[in-house]
């Protein structure tokens, strides 16, 4: 019973690390705006993706952003280089994203609760 103990504690903290690990992964991933199967698209203000140059639509962020920018801008801040009509466009882009969509897993693993 004793060694099964050893055993168990090692397996704690191998574990440990590795959350550790990915929680820091789903802050440094990137989810592009718009996905690179649209690039050149514009934003519009509902997070649809429009042809370059709409009118009312914005342009693209130029970056990617990190997963720890989106979280906070989803807290209520603000995603970098934008102003409070862009950041809400980029952001409804950001919520529709769909699987097989360029930033999706990063977004979904956003979405997991401790995160």
């Amino acid at each position: 019973m004793l060694m099964l103990g050893a055993v168990g504690t090692s397996a704690v903290v191998a574990i440990r690390p590795a959350l550790a690990q990915t929680a820091g992964s789903v802050l440094t991933c990137e989810i592009p705006v718009p996905d690179p199967g649209r690039a050149g698209s514009y934003i519009a203000r509902d997070g649809s993706t429009v042809p370059a140059r709409t009118q009312g639509a914005f342009a693209p962020p130029g970056r990617p952003y990190t997963g720890e920018e989106v979280r906070r801008a989803l807290q209520g801040g603000m995603l970098p280089n934008s102003d409070v009509s862009s950041n809400r466009a980029y952001l409804n882009y950001i919520r529709r994203l769909q699987r097989g969509q360029g930033g999706f897993t990063c977004y979904a693993s956003l979405q997991m609760p401790g995160n």
